[in-house]
């Protein structure tokens, strides 16, 4: 009987180990090793990336003689050296490419190519053929190109979607670096989303060496469909350190085919400025958590202005995306249709509301120069002198003294105390005082009223929408 019990025992410990076992290798079948080798994905994408030389002119201004009194001895001595007029040189430099079109087209970095007077694109067996350019966007740094293969079969590759990538995926740089040719590297996806300076910036970040002359190539993920454009790296030294940046490929795409169509981009333009949402300002506006966009100043006669949008407002969803912190708003608001309507949420007053906003077009806007104007009303302003600071109601005397001549509403602040909230938050003299809370600043009793319902609900800071220097801003102050 103790017999039987231990066979079954032991065979049900080993059917248990055999079911492990067969579990196990089927997790190891179906997980993602790093590839053995990169050579076939290589020797496939090679052809279809390029290397871009480009030759510009470089003037070079004559020396200046020193000022010297008239007759002096030295006068002889330095016109010897004085070079008679401008010269010119030229300049080469080198860069990489990638075809995405068979009759031709070649996509680069604005960069590479920008004040050339002469574009040459080489082609991986040694064929040159002198480019055109079809459009450029220096804002994302993505420039158009175009060659006539004449009998020359190209071989082009395709765009991936970049907003598939993880962060850890393998992927693969082909370019030119430091003019070597066709040079390939390989990494991991460091991070995704990367902003460097730039309202429409969304860059992978890569550890896949990349270096001068790399600008403007293909980055590869391991179905061989480009997922970004190599355009810069973080470096000391000049040299790669393992953090290479590359615009994204989803928003590359949308920026060639602009160019493609119309030798220039077209962007959605919205007809606001925005700032961040601190901790500070969206406690003063009674929200739960800082998220979306903070509309500091509506342009007047613009987008935004028209379907209703008001200064103060915070856009929560454009289009039906969710805008979590405010650089999302400028690549959402770019990447939509030009006149198409379009539905955004914003709070007010801690309510949502939905508007309905017709998109203009960005370039034509600046063109006009549209950007940050605003629909002037007439407001009475008055003095006050709380939260550490003293303001006065406008007049030809401080208007003059702050430079304000367009300004018409509001109370300018003519002085700051020290150590104050006022203070602390930035505040200066010359400032204009436009809102309080969500509403317009046209009596005293405006700020005494906004401060009364803030100490009822407990608010720690009131938030002010100032008018400075290159726009407005809001200033959350802290109620001491």
């Amino acid at each position: 009987m103790s017999y039987m019990l231990k066979f079954k025992n032991n065979l049900n410990y080993t059917f248990t180990l055999s079911i492990l076992f067969l579990l196990f290798a089927v997790n190891v079948a179906n997980a993602k090793s790093a590839p053995e080798s990169f050579a076939d994905l290589a020797e496939k994408l090679s052809p279809s990336v390029v290397n871009i030389s480009t030759t510009t002119v470089i003037e070079q201004k004559s020396r200046e003689m020193p000022p010297l009194p008239p007759g002096s001895p030295f006068e002889d001595f330095f016109k010897q050296f004085e070079k008679p007029e401008n010269k010119k040189r030229r300049a080469q430099s080198l860069g990489s490419g990638f075809i995405i079109d068979e009759t031709g087209y070649i996509i680069t970095n604005n960069h590479v190519i920008d004040n050339a007077e002469k574009i040459m694109v080489i082609l991986f067996d040694d064929t040159s053929f002198e480019a055109t350019v079809v459009g450029k966007d220096p804002k994302t740094d993505v420039a158009l190109l175009k060659i006539d293969p004449k009998t020359t079969k190209l071989k082009a590759v395709k765009f991936g979607d970049s907003n598939k990538l993880r962060v850890g995926d393998w992927v693969m740089a082909i370019g030119n670096p430091f003019g070597f040719g066709g040079t390939v590297t390989a990494g991991i996806v460091s991070a995704r989303g990367r902003n460097l300076s730039g309202s429409y910036d969304d860059y992978i970040q890569t550890d896949a060496s990349i270096n001068r002359g790399n600008s403007g190539g293909p980055l590869f993920d391991m179905k061989g469909n480009v997922v970004g454009i190599n355009t810069a790296i973080f470096s000391q030294s000049g040299g790669s350190v393992g953090i290479g940046f590359a615009v994204s490929s989803n928003l590359a795409k949308q920026v060639t085919d602009q160019l493609k169509q119309y030798g220039r981009t077209k962007r959605g333009w919205l007809g606001v400025l925005i700032q961040e949402i601190s901790d500070e300002i969206a406690e003063s506006l009674g929200m739960k958590s800082a998220r979306g966009a903070l509309v500091s100043t509506v342009t007047g006669g613009g987008p935004a202005e028209k379907a209703g949008v008001k200064t103060g407002d915070v856009i929560l969803k454009f289009n039906n995306t969710e805008i979590k912190i405010m650089k999302e708003l400028p690549k959402v608001v770019a990447g939509t249709p030009v006149g198409k309507s379009v539905p955004i949420v914003i709070l007010r007053n801690g309510k949502e509301l939905t508007l309905n906003v017709t998109l203009g077009e960005l370039e034509l806007a600046e063109k006009e120069n549209l950007i940050g104007q605003t629909t002037k009303k007439n407001a009475k302003a008055k003095d006050y002198d709380k939260l550490g600071f003293t303001a006065e109601e406008l007049s030809s005397q401080n208007k003059s003294k702050f430079k304000l001549n367009d300004i018409d509403s509001g109370v300018v602040i003519t002085s700051v105390k020290d150590d104050s909230s006022a203070q602390q938050a930035g505040l200066s003299p010359g400032m204009v005082i436009i809102r309080v809370g969500q509403v317009e600043v046209n009596s005293i009793n405006v700020i005494d009223e906004a401060i009364k319902n803030a100490i009822k609900q407990k608010r720690k800071a009131l938030l002010f929408l100032v008018k400075v220097e290159n726009g407005t801003r809001f200033v959350a102050l802290e109620l001491k």
